[in-house]
């Protein structure tokens, strides 16, 4: 039988004249910063790991504590009770406007979703079903927009993946996020949700959590105390740390805004007890794996689903019908998603394409091809697989998860037919060739963390891979800044713009040479982009003269070139180190026969053509017939080659391939 806990003092806390006297803030943030408020996330299993993290919260430390669990509707709250056991602190149920106290913990009531605004608790009625509520994403994304880069979020043991979103949205505005250790949960499937989504900056036993939650604040702290405004701050190493990034990514950060840059250098600062950047310098010098986590900590990796619902909405109502309006034979559109994270925003577009298509009938044949690129390699595998967790129903409808996914436990699956629109791919935007003959191309908060020389790089950048009247999507704080004689607003509030359609040809977009780095096919002199608009128009003009797509033009060495046509079923990025080469490229059933067929055709200076070869899975399998031409005219092109793609119809009589038998001696030669 447990003994009887004795009751524990309580303090009386008077908000009306908070001196926020704390053990984290020094004198001069008393009076500029407000306390911290932290939101803290559980399930089942969730009391056990509350009690932990409480027990170990010192008295007086200044911090206010949220706790949002997933209750039963049916019985009374007494969680507030339970844990008042456990702490010196205050514990209230929560009241509807309730306004939060620092040494206070407030707990949500069963059967209600809870918001905060400039610090008060409001309390709603549920609007979904017990089993698709999400209270703890409800709540932490009103943190996060309530304290911005002041909002906390603690992701402690639970089932499903509630809370995911919620850090999503807190690391967005540059918050701190911190997990359970999931071997120390009773139910991991919640810290491991958020760990896998790369959210957390902390991962600790639960116990442990409040000292390294603490440390951080206090460390946080003395590094906005002791430092100088950053035009004053030590230059030097903030540039010292750019090098180094440069050297193990390959990625130059200098044209980003420094004050972004730094706020999440004192992020990982804070994380590991460094007052100084200098210091964090040295500590980069000697720990070669803090400059990848610092690169995955500077790369703007926060998305959902339908972003700015309202936006979306214009895009699927105004924008793209205008765009099938002015193509009335149908045909193939073509977008680009420029920083595409996991994909949220990328099957966004291939969702509400798909809509659009079947407002205005099927008499209208059209296809959409999407480029979705990204720096993070993580995040972009993360795309391709399509896998997202079930809390993606706070922001997809219930009737397009049922159309557009697929449930497979506690996530849901992207559905082949959206999947196969995307390509997806890591490339940088300020460095690398941009995709062409565009009609889409969306880039939503990328823009707001470039300085402005970068900005006014690329959107000309972006106008030159525009078609005329074509569509660009930016983010709500994003604007076309000076580009206003190239963009028209289509819908201003939404971020919508259109490319004039009458644009004067521009001069040579040229880029720093720091940022132009040598790539194969591409002459090392070459520090324009307008030799790409020479070999796009001429690749162009082969396919009208000899060909219909989809094709591909490569170097002698299968490096690709210009890509023309909807290739998402022949090609898919391979993992790891981005790499445009056919050989690595194309989908796994086509490498040998596409080999073999390139081989010859550079050896015998011919047209090559491969019959009926099988791509895809199971019902969905196409045979394709693939065209490998070595060019000679025009001279230009000379020494490439063209790959064209051709499917054949259920209908026609097909052999697995239409190699000799040489042929397939020397396949089976070089198989594994």
């Amino acid at each position: 039988m447990m003994p009887i806990m004795k009751k524990r003092r309580k303090q009386a806390i008077n908000c009306d004249n908070l001196a926020i006297s704390t053990s984290i803030d020094t004198p001069v943030q008393q009076k500029i910063l407000p306390f911290p408020i932290v939101g803290i996330g559980a399930s089942a299993g969730g009391l056990e790991a509350l009690e932990q993290f409480l027990r170990q919260v010192p008295e007086n430390s200044g911090i206010a504590f949220v706790i949002i669990q997933h209750l039963d509707p049916t019985h009374k709250g007494i969680m507030a009770e339970l844990l008042q056991r456990v702490t010196d602190m205050q514990v209230f149920q929560v009241r509807d406007r309730m306004r939060v106290k620092p040494d206070c913990v407030y707990v949500i009531p069963p059967n209600k979703d809870m918001s905060i605004l400039h610090g008060v608790l409001h309390l709603f009625e549920p609007t979904a079903s017990r089993g698709l509520r999400l209270p703890i994403d409800f709540f932490l994304r009103s943190l996060a927009e309530d304290r911005r880069e002041g909002s906390i979020g603690v992701i402690l043991s639970g089932m499903g993946s509630d809370g995911t979103m919620g850090l999503r949205a807190i690391k967005e505005k540059s918050g701190v996020t911190l997990v359970q250790e999931p071997t120390s949960a009773k139910f991991d499937s919640m810290p491991r949700s958020a760990i896998n989504a790369g959210l957390a900056n902390l991962v600790a036993p639960a116990e442990e959590l409040p000292g390294k939650l603490i440390d951080h604040l206090r460390h946080a702290s003395t590094i906005a105390g002791t430092e100088q405004p950053l035009e004053e701050k030590q230059e030097s190493a903030l540039e010292k740390v750019i090098i180094l990034l440069r050297a193990k990514t390959g990625h130059d950060f200098s044209l980003y805004k420094k004050n972004t840059l730094y706020r999440r250098i004192e992020r990982r600062m804070a994380i590991h007890q460094l007052d100084r950047i200098a210091a964090y310098v040295r500590y980069l010098q000697e720990n070669s794996q803090e400059v990848g986590l610092l690169f995955k900590e500077l790369l703007i990796g926060v998305t959902s689903f339908f972003r700015d619902p309202e936006a979306w909405e214009h895009l699927r109502k105004e924008a793209i019908p205008a765009l099938l309006t002015e193509r009335p034979e149908g045909g193939v559109l073509r977008a680009w998603s420029v920083g595409c994270s996991t994909g949220e925003e990328a099957y966004s577009l291939a969702i509400s394409f798909k809509e659009v298509l079947e407002q205005v009938g099927t008499a209208k044949n059209f296809n959409l091809q999407i480029f979705a690129t990204d720096l993070n390699q993580d995040a972009i595998d993360k795309a391709r697989q399509g896998l997202y967790p079930a809390t993606i129903g706070t922001d997809v409808s219930a009737e397009r998860l049922h159309r557009f996914f697929s449930k497979e436990k506690n996530s849901y699956r992207i559905g082949k037919v959206i999947r196969a629109m995307v390509t997806f791919a890591t490339h940088n935007a300020t460095c690398d060739p941009p995709f062409t003959k565009l009609d889409i191309l969306i880039c939503r908060n990328l823009l707001i963390y470039m300085t402005p020389e970068l900005q006014k790089k690329l959107l000309p950048l972006f106008s030159y891979s525009l078609n005329p009247g074509g569509v660009l999507f930016l983010g709500s704080a994003e604007t076309v800044g000076t580009a206003t004689d190239t963009f028209v607003p289509h819908n201003i509030k939404s971020r919508l713009f259109r490319r004039y359609k009458s644009v004067l040809p521009a001069e040579p977009l040229v880029l720093p040479p720091s940022f132009v780095p040598v790539r194969p096919g591409f002459p090392k002199e070459s520090t324009t982009l307008k030799p790409a608009a020479n070999l796009q128009t001429l690749a162009d003009q082969l396919l009208l003269q000899q060909f219909s797509p989809p094709a591909i033009l490569v170097s002698d060495k299968g490096d690709i070139l210009y890509i023309s046509g909807r290739t998402g079923k022949y090609l898919e990025p391979a993992a790891g180190k981005a790499n445009w080469n056919i050989y690595a490229m194309a989908r796994e059933e086509l490498q040998f026969d596409l080999g073999i067929a390139f081989e010859r055709a550079i050896r015998q200076n011919e047209t090559i053509t491969v019959k009926n070869v099988r791509v895809g899975e199971d019902a969905d399998r196409q045979a394709v017939n693939i065209t490998v031409k070595a060019i000679e005219k025009p001279a230009a092109l000379r020494g490439m080659v063209m790959i064209v793609f051709t499917d054949v119809p259920p209908s026609s009589p097909g052999k697995e391939n239409a190699w000799p038998q040489q042929d397939r001696f020397i396949r089976r030669c070089r198989s594994p």
